[in-house]
């Protein structure tokens, strides 16, 4: 279907990833380009969604300058399958299960699938990009560092380190078998079975953030809020100081927030947030 702009295509596609589950997928893609296009990948964050907020606003913005988007569900992010739930949280069953090697083998399914269908789209698959939000931020960054296809990255108020619990709450998660946080928009107890952290655990070295950042030399850019209260721009002064400087770009926003002043549902554009979008196309084209 056609977008407002009337020039971005919006397709919803549904490959399954590695375990057989079916992920939702979105492709935005410039009707007009003659060119093959770069991709880019887009990963949302805890209690985030391909749909939430601005996400769709920024990427049919970005399809706009003739770069082909990818946004996906992961697929344990509790989020519902059919198009009545599409932006509400109803598998929570699935939410509690999720870990963050689960989140890594979604965007690899994602990866593999866009090289099956490489010959329907007219995409470049030797300029594949990364851009995560939050937690996605941080599988962005591990799959930058292991996958030579990816060719640029941006972290969007990413996370340093997934291991964010204090002792106290590990002990209690290991005596209960879980933990329960409330999401403050659809006010939900949302739990985490105590294999996240078993996961976090057993992947210590290679989920490192600060140690994998380290390691990658593409292109990076790294953007925040400085006054983000869920991840607090200090975290992205840690991935910067232990990046290649020579490849990295630091933005920082002043007077702005974890999501750079959007709200879910989305209530429009701002200042801000086009800065941002703008910073992101420039670094992507040029």
């Amino acid at each position: 279907m056609l977008n407002a702009s009337e020039k971005v295509v919006t397709i919803s596609v549904h490959p399954k990833n590695k375990y057989g589950d079916e992920l939702n997928v979105d492709f935005r893609y410039s009707q007009d380009s003659k060119m093959k296009n770069p991709v880019l990948i887009f990963c949302h964050g805890l209690k985030g969604f391909k749909d939430w907020g601005c996400f769709p606003y920024i990427l049919e913005s970005i399809a706009e300058e003739d770069i082909f988007t990818v946004s996906f569900n992961f697929s344990y992010n509790g989020i519902g399958d059919t198009a009545r739930e599409e932006q509400e949280f109803t598998r929570l069953d699935l939410f509690a299960k999720n870990t963050i090697s689960r989140e890594l083998d979604d965007l690899e399914s994602i990866i593999d699938y866009l090289s099956e269908v490489q010959k329907e789209y007219n995409y470049d698959l030797n300029q594949i990009y990364l851009l995560g939000h939050s937690r996605g931020g941080g599988i962005a960054i591990i799959k930058t560092a292991e996958n030579k296809k990816i060719k640029k990255l941006i972290t969007l108020a990413s996370v340093s380190t997934f291991d964010r619990y204090t002792d106290r709450a590990k002990k209690l998660w290991k005596e209960k078998g879980y933990i329960e946080t409330l999401n403050t928009r659809t006010k939900q107890l949302m739990r985490f079975n105590y294999t996240l952290f078993q996961d976090i655990e057993k992947n210590k070295k290679r989920f490192d953030l600060p140690k994998v950042i380290s390691r990658i030399k593409v292109p990076t850019l790294i953007i925040h809020g400085a006054m983000d209260l869920s991840v607090d721009y200090s975290e992205a002064q840690i991935l910067y100081n232990n990046s290649n400087h020579k490849n990295t770009r630091l933005e920082i926003y002043e007077s702005t927030n974890h999501t750079f002043g959007a709200e879910h549902p989305f209530k429009g554009t701002s200042p801000i947030l086009e800065n941002v979008i703008k910073s992101i196309i420039n670094f992507l084209k040029y």
